[in-house]
């Protein structure tokens, strides 16, 4: 994907354009900064520009949506990523909606989210899309398996959800109430894990070639005291009996990334009348 990425950035850049993504960074939240750093490294390798948008974390809701509407209005811009989570004095909700739903790179603006869930074009959030990407990877046909979702939330569950029904998927869209959890995994041929929870997921839940995905990303304590990621699968477990399944770290992050990618190209494309490139 990366290289289709770079050999569309340069088709753009000799039409004399070069792609622009700007992140807004809020304080000094030692993950996000490391998140930021390598979306930033990301954007070079393929020739995105980008522009680093670093405030302190004293930054009120006025001055960030101030900076927001700055970078809708620069024609240089064409992608706006604000990391999240963002401080507590700073309420998430208006700024992700100040953002230009045609520069939203992460696909979280209300009316993003209303073209997904209607069929129409939009932007889609990263991690859902490169999920996708994964699955196909091993299921290019996805029409008619059932596929199971753990976790409702906005970013993943819910337009994963949408893009699986999209691909003529059967979804149950599971959650904290859900009854029988373990019965509806050993009926899915698809298992979405993005509930946040280590490991909830079991080898015996697993239906023997299901493809799961693990969107998990929790931070447990090791044996020598220091800390290590793990997601909301046990993969181990789960490397006896599904088809295929995706490691954490090294599965979905580095899709969501090169999803980041996309769609700031895509952005661009689309804002200078270029279509939409096959990425």
């Amino acid at each position: 994907m990366r290289a289709r990425i770079a050999a569309a950035v340069a088709a753009i850049r000799d039409r004399g354009c070069t792609p622009g993504l700007a992140t807004v960074l809020v304080g000094e939240d030692a993950a996000s900064r490391v998140y930021i750093r390598n979306k930033i490294r990301a954007c070079r390798e393929v020739g995105i520009r980008s522009v680093a948008n670093d405030l302190p974390a004293e930054t009120g809701t006025r001055d960030l949506l101030d900076r927001i509407e700055s970078l809708n209005r620069d024609p240089e811009i064409d992608g706006i990523l604000v990391q999240l989570p963002l401080p507590a004095t700073v309420s998430a909700e208006p700024v992700l909606a100040a953002v230009d739903p045609d520069k939203d790179v992460d696909g979280f603006h209300p009316m993003n989210a209303g073209r997904l869930a209607s069929g129409r074009e939009s932007l889609v959030p990263c991690t859902p899309q490169g999920c996708m990407s994964l699955l196909r990877s091993v299921r290019p046909d996805l029409e008619g398996l059932d596929a199971l979702v753990i976790g409702r939330s906005n970013i993943v569950g819910k337009p994963i959800a949408q893009l699986l029904l999209r691909a003529n998927c059967t979804v149950t869209l599971a959650h904290s109430r859900t009854r029988d959890l373990p019965g509806k995994c050993r009926a899915a041929d698809i298992v979405i894990a993005a509930a946040g929870r280590p490991r909830m997921v079991e080898g015996g839940w697993i239906k023997p070639g299901a493809v799961v995905i693990d969107v998990g990303i929790n931070r447990v304590p090791d044996a020598d005291g220091k800390s290590r990621l793990i997601g909301d699968v046990d993969f181990e477990a789960a490397l006896g009996v599904a088809g295929a399944v995706t490691p954490v770290p090294g599965g979905v992050g580095p899709m969501t990334i090169a999803c980041l990618l996309r769609n700031t190209t895509i952005a661009a494309c689309r804002r200078r009348g270029l279509g939409t490139p096959e990425i």
